[in-house]
């Protein structure tokens, strides 16, 4: 059997925020790379539309609805097969929140007060000479969590996103790391750790006025624009004042930037000689527009047929949920059992064999005051032959310290003379702290 033949699956994860209608940003940055991730019999693909990260700056319901449509349509437009990949929308899996509160658990504020959106909203009150905290809700402050909780759900290895989010992906690195260690059940994390996947040329598209592409910024190109309306736009992207003849500067260069995204690697270098030989920015945007549409026009007759039926869109998410929901509901059962949320329908019977057989088939302390009116402990096999012995403690309490450091950490044989009389070798120490983990676990 050959098993280079074999791969290992590779989980990829990514969302769009259903806040307005999807533009080029959207599609180069998500869309498109996430579409030919899902191509690949190696890659496992989870997309979802964050209607919940909606609500954290969209006020008007009907727009957050108008947009999750427009949003599938777009993804499925663009060739992502539900067959293939688990397309879902994030509030048709009620997991998502209830796992968003147990890293709120383990996530401490300081690093949430270091979140690029937490820090640009404060330094905005700041500069207005408001409340650090003014018009900032819990919503824009927990984002990074919950944005883990959408990552960690499904232990996705790979999330494609671009420069600015990069943050966000080392913030749910930090988070699962911490609920892993302070659930670590054996040699298993809970959760594996993601890395950010970003496309070198694409990173971060800029809008018309040079700015990141968003919604935010009201600066965008919607992705299934008419073709008149999509010439329009293109011409209206701002150019430095540089007359035809002069040479052009690429860097900066909201156009070429835009043209890069989607030109092939021999067509950018001719639009980079072209701005080199000083192209007129009427001919560097026809350009643009006729590179561009190239792309969208044949994925638009089909986002259109797909706007206008909204009923097959919403069977497609909700099929998408049950598979999602496939994997989050007992991986969720696992971490309630990890964290201590669990039933207590079998306590009692634990209990009992703990009272009546376990006891007396393990090792245990023994604590006892001397002539000397000292304090001393010994741990004792089912045996009662004694495998560790202390030395003289003042106090009670000092001894029962003594125990308590020894149940958690075990005996280390550089701590011996401080705790216990003798000397131990390394196999007497081993069977000692065999015993001691039978005993904490029990």
């Amino acid at each position: 059997m050959n098993k280079q033949a074999f791969k290992p699956v590779t989980r990829v994860l990514t969302g769009i925020t259903t806040s307005g209608t999807p533009h080029l940003g959207n599609y180069v940055g998500s869309i498109r790379p996430s579409v030919r991730a899902s191509l690949a019999d190696d890659v496992q693909s989870f997309y979802f539309l964050a209607d919940y990260h909606a609500l954290i700056k969209i006020g008007d319901p009907a727009r957050v609805q108008r947009s999750t449509l427009e949003i599938a349509a777009s993804w499925l437009a663009a060739g992502v097969d539900p067959e293939r990949v688990t397309f879902y929308r994030q509030s048709d899996i009620p997991e998502i929140p209830e796992l968003t509160w147990l890293l709120t658990c383990v996530t401490g504020k300081g690093m949430l007060n270091r979140a690029h959106a937490y820090k640009a909203a404060v330094d905005k009150n700041n500069a207005a000479g408001a409340d650090p905290d003014a018009d900032v809700t819990a919503g824009l402050f927990m984002y990074p969590v919950l944005m883990a909780a959408d990552i960690l759900m499904f232990n996705a290895h790979k999330v494609p996103v671009g420069r600015d989010q990069i943050q966000h992906i080392e913030m749910a690195r930090d988070i699962a790391q911490s609920f892993n260690h302070r659930y670590k059940t054996g040699d298993k994390d809970h959760f594996t750790l993601p890395e950010a996947e970003i496309e070198a040329s694409v990173a971060t598209l800029p809008g018309l006025d040079g700015r990141k592409m968003s919604k935010s910024y009201d600066n965008t190109i919607p992705l299934f624009a008419p073709r008149v309306e999509l010439k329009r736009l293109i011409a209206g992207i701002v150019t430095d004042s540089r007359l035809p003849g002069e040479p052009k500067d690429i860097q900066g260069s909201a156009l070429y930037q835009i043209y890069q995204a989607f030109a092939s690697v021999e067509e950018t270098k001719a639009m980079q000689e072209a701005y080199e030989k000083g192209i007129a920015w009427g001919d560097a945007k026809q350009m643009l527009f006729e590179r561009v549409d190239q792309e969208i026009a044949p994925m638009r007759e089909k986002y259109e047929y797909l706007m206008n039926d909204s009923t097959q869109i919403e069977a497609i998410l909700l099929n998408g949920a049950d598979k999602a929901r496939q994997v989050g509901v007992p991986f969720m059962q696992s971490l309630r059992q990890a964290v201590g949320l669990r039933g207590l329908g079998g306590l009692q019977s634990v209990v009992k064999v703990k009272d009546k057989s376990v006891k007396s088939t393990l090792a245990s302390f023994k604590q006892y005051r001397e002539k000397d009116g000292l304090f001393y402990f010994k741990l004792v096999d089912s045996s009662s032959n004694i495998l560790l012995q202390s030395r003289g403690f003042v106090t009670p309490k000092e001894a029962g310290a003594a125990i308590a450091k020894i149940k958690n950490h075990g005996i280390q044989q550089d701590d011996q003379a401080p705790v216990y009389l003798g000397t131990l070798n390394v196999n007497e120490l081993n069977v000692i702290n065999t015993a001691l983990q039978q005993f904490v676990e029990n």
